[in-house]
């Protein structure tokens, strides 16, 4: 009867935690980095990458997402960190809304990768890895993590400047 108890929690936690779609994580994708893809013509080659979003080409029959590279977590979610392997592209046919599809979110694409393709960040020419997407999944926005006291620092204790020597003024 006790481990029932454990259920109910477990089950809810459960719940809140996202999932992505098993296309994302399964299948033999390459192990190419959008740098390197840069270079080289991996075209042909089945790969799984994902980052920011950096801007949104609606198009007459596809969108394309131009996106900051970030490596993917064991859920294939782009980590957050500062550091990137490049950018790359990803046209998807059909229509992407740029409002929900926005600038700073977090996407996922697997597709087969094409010839790279140039093109310009500001006023910088940039050789574009370019990946024909068979799924572009837009993670849910992160939520801001409170940050909680120490619950073993007592609140009252406030060191500052009375205090004398490592014990305190007691």
């Amino acid at each position: 009867m006790k481990r029932s108890y454990w259920l109910l929690p477990a089950l809810m936690l459960a719940a809140c935690a996202t999932q992505p779609p098993v296309s994302l994580s399964t299948g033999p994708f390459s192990n190419i980095t959008p740098l390197a893809a840069q270079t080289q013509n991996f075209a042909g080659n089945k790969v799984r990458w994902g980052g920011t979003i950096a801007n949104v080409m609606p198009r007459k029959n596809e969108t394309c997402f131009q996106v900051v590279s970030h490596s993917l977590d064991s859920s294939a979610r782009p980590e957050e960190e500062d550091k990137s392997d490049g950018r790359f592209m990803a046209c998807s046919p059909g229509f992407y809304d740029p409002a929900i599809y926005a600038t700073g979110r977090e996407v996922t694409v697997v597709g087969m990768l094409q010839p790279s393709v140039s093109g310009k960040i500001g006023e910088y020419d940039y050789r574009f890895p370019l990946i024909a997407a068979d799924q572009i999944y837009l993670w849910p926005k992160r939520e801001a993590r409170p940050i909680y006291p120490d619950p073993y620092y007592p609140l009252w204790y406030s060191p500052g400047p009375w205090m004398m020597g490592p014990m305190g003024p007691w």
